[in-house]
């Protein structure tokens, strides 16, 4: 009688967005994320003039400065039309589906542009048993990888390895 082999799982493309902090007034400075293939992408984002709220917590988690996304931060409607021309089509995930999905709404209204991609909570890709799991192969991925800065590819990347070590555990 012939094996039934399992079907390898590949690799979601993830997305990561960094915040200039949580609630009402928020907005994203930084957007990044993983194709299937490996490849990243990640930007900051210089802030709309209306986007002024501040939070210097989530600044200290991220380590972004504000005057950094004046200098560097690429603006609204170059960062959407990438996302849009990188992930047309595709369904891209977040484990932060609730605020990354504002964010990403905030983006792409200042930009005045429609995404050409879905955004999905990561969780519908886990079983029950993954999602119990997921915590512990997070830290042990993440000690792998010894010290990375938290910023959004590479918390995209993390995502990604975690989920795949999930699911083709050898």
């Amino acid at each position: 009688m012939p094996q039934v082999q399992a079907t390898p799982f590949f690799a979601p493309t993830v997305l990561d967005v960094e915040a200039s902090g949580f609630g009402r007034n928020s907005y994203p400075i930084e957007v990044g994320f993983v194709l299937p293939n490996g490849h990243s992408y990640c930007s900051l984002i210089k802030p709309e003039d209306h986007w002024t709220h501040w939070d210097e917590q989530a600044a200290g988690m991220h380590h972004i400065r504000r005057e950094l996304l004046f200098e560097r931060g690429l603006p609204v409607a170059t960062v959407a039309q990438k996302l849009n021309t990188d992930l047309r089509g595709q369904t891209v995930y977040s484990d932060g589906w609730a605020n990354d999905y504002s964010w990403l709404g905030a983006l792409f209204d200042a930009a005045d542009l429609n995404p050409s991609f879905r955004l999905e909570n990561l969780r519908k890709l886990l079983t029950e048993s993954e999602a119990d799991r997921w915590h512990m192969v997070k830290a042990e991925i993440s000690n792998e990888r010894g010290a990375q800065r938290h910023r959004a590819s590479s918390d995209a990347r993390l995502l990604q390895l975690t989920l795949m070590r999930l699911r083709n555990p050898d």
